[in-house]
């Protein structure tokens, strides 16, 4: 690589930030896309209710499953070469719906699209953190955060646009589009590897995605099959075996996927469970609140995503300025405050009933949007900064993995809670409901409206108490994703790092660079300062040693 990497003009500093946030904002977005589409969808191809929630989650899944080894191959063959296949990857497996768009079909179209995903995004930002010189990546970090953080968003909205005018095939051609033309951009970017070119460890890679996958399945199931269903309970226990069983294999490699003792450091920690729990109750949230949007308000699909869009605005304004305040007061501080900011807005959320309105959700959502804004960057550069010299792909695949299974277990979580909470509602009134009715009405509030609709005025009364249950639900579900908030939120503020200590003071980080002296990806000293979790361009507290770090970072991404 050539020495313009290490001083980049700012031309080519600002395209590489561009490149690299718009490919993870298509990324992200098409995980959310289609949610405003599968009513189509099902009328178009005559896909079953199982077969539309595998159309959804069959492309989380992949990516889930994926994402690590794909950062482990980017670090070993060149970021920049398996961003541009995972593009093209991605955009030809979005194109399959035009040509067959059959629900199996489908299904396997946004599978392979997943597997796209999955080489394209740890490479974004570890491209970011290589290609953006010290002084300015923290800023950079911050905006691909708020990307990330904004792109869920910016699907429902974009998808919604498309809606209004055409078919759903128009979001597949749209994606597919996308894909090819930041396929060829690209190619513009300049290349970044790691220069020990260590051997792959295909043993970490299988158990590793298989861990992440069961886990994901699990949570997927969940919903539908509930917890105590032995397929969701065989997955969790398989899954947290496997997980195990990779900790114990990633130990004893000689070049492992993942140093797993990279966990004990205290930026790289916090930094992944707050990225977690970000995702986890982003998209619970979400799942139940673009509901509220259409069933309750009546919003179209269009609507419901122009309702949402201003959450964009604190979420990306902050994710900018976030970094500078944990240079100046270390990881500790935003993560914690963002973190109780955002179960502030939940619990803020969980007061909404059926007879609310817009502003009424608005103003609690710009709460939650501003915590996210606030806690998104920070962790994202802890868990970068934490990881060594020439494993960035590594890192943001550690980080990348912590949102998708963040999201899919919010997903899960929310959806059980808000079924349970409605079904236990409408299990009040079941014996005055006609028999041939029951089954639709008290299964979901979109099967009671689409059977009081077709009824008539008399069955308003159905409708609205309906309309009651729903927000029962809303509420139990609300409630419990902001109490998770705010739990782990206190967990973190007393593990999170402080702008006076540092991760290589921690027990676990010692260890970590310790061990890695002999042996494994982790460089001495390249566990840095945990006022980290700040970043590479971290303040005077960081000190001679991130001054070291940067340098090693310098000499193996060359």
């Amino acid at each position: 690589m050539n020495a313009t990497m290490t001083e980049p003009v700012p031309v080519r500093t600002r395209w590489v930030i561009v490149v690299s946030c718009l490919a993870v904002a298509l990324v992200v977005a098409s995980m959310a896309a289609l949610y405003t589409a599968l009513p189509q969808i099902a009328s178009a191809t005559g896909a079953t209710q199982s077969q539309l929630t595998w159309i959804i989650d069959g492309y989380t899944l992949a990516l889930a499953c994926l994402v690590l080894p794909a950062g482990a191959l980017g670090d070993r063959y060149g970021r920049r070469i398996v961003m541009i296949v995972g593009l093209a990857v991605f955009a030809i497996a979005s194109a399959i719906p035009l040509v067959v768009a059959g629900p199996e079909w489908l299904i396997g179209s946004r599978a392979i699209a997943g597997v796209g995903a999955a080489l394209v995004m740890p490479s974004t930002l570890s491209l970011l953190t290589a290609g953006v010189e010290p002084d300015r990546r923290n800023v950079a970090v911050g905006i691909w955060a708020g990307t990330v953080g904004g792109g869920a968003v910016i699907g429902i909205l974009g998808s919604g646009v498309l809606l209004w005018r055409w078919s759903w095939l128009s979001i597949t051609l749209a994606m597919a589009i996308s894909g090819a033309i930041l396929a060829v951009a690209a190619c513009t970017v300049p290349e970044s590897q790691d220069g020990e070119r260590a051997r792959f460890d295909p043993w970490g890679a299988v158990s590793g995605a298989a861990a992440v996958g069961l886990i994901v399945i699990a949570a997927l199931e969940a919903p539908q099959r509930g917890w105590t269903d032995p397929l969701v309970l065989g997955a969790v226990v398989a899954g947290l075996a496997v997980g195990a069983a990779f900790a114990v294999i990633e130990l004893r490699a000689e070049h492992p996927l993942l140093d797993v003792r990279l966990f004990a450091g205290r930026g790289f920690g916090t930094g992944t469970a707050s990225v977690a729990v970000q995702f986890l109750v982003s998209f619970g949230l979400f799942m139940v609140i673009v509901q509220f949007f259409q069933l309750i308000l009546g919003y179209s699909p269009l609507l419901s995503a122009v309702a949402m869009a201003p959450m964009i605005v604190p979420m990306v304004g902050l994710s900018v300025i976030a970094p500078w305040l944990a240079q100046r007061f270390g990881l500790r501080l935003p993560t914690t405050v963002g973190l109780v900011v955002v179960g502030i807005g939940l619990l803020c959320l969980s007061r909404l009933t059926s007879t609310s309105g817009f502003v009424d959700v608005l103003w609690p959502l710009l709460i939650m949007s501003t915590g996210l804004g606030l806690a998104a960057a920070p962790a994202t550069a802890a868990i970068v900064d934490g990881a060594p010299a020439g494993k960035q792909g590594v890192a943001a695949a550690v980080n990348d993995a912590a949102r998708e299974v963040g999201a899919a277990l919010g997903i899960a979580l929310a959806g059980s809670v808000l079924a349970a909470g409605y079904g236990h509602r409408m299990a009040e009134i079941a014996d005055r409901i006609p028999e041939p009715i029951r089954g639709p009405v008290t299964g979901s509030l979109a099967g009671a409206l689409a059977v009081t609709e077709r009824i008539g005025p008399q069955a308003n009364p159905l409708a609205e108490q309906a309309k009651s249950a729903f927000a029962h639900g809303l509420h139990q579900a609300t409630l419990v994703l902001g109490v998770v908030t705010l739990v782990v939120a206190a967990i973190l503020a007393v593990w999170a790092p402080s702008r006076a200590r540092s991760d290589a003071e921690s027990p676990g980080a010692e260890s970590a660079g310790a061990d890695s002296a002999g042996k494994g990806p982790v460089d001495a000293g390249s566990v840095r300062s945990d006022s980290a979790g700040v970043g590479p361009a971290g303040s005077g507290s960081v000190g001679s040693e991130s001054a070291g770090s940067e340098s090693a970072a310098g000499a193996g991404k060359r």
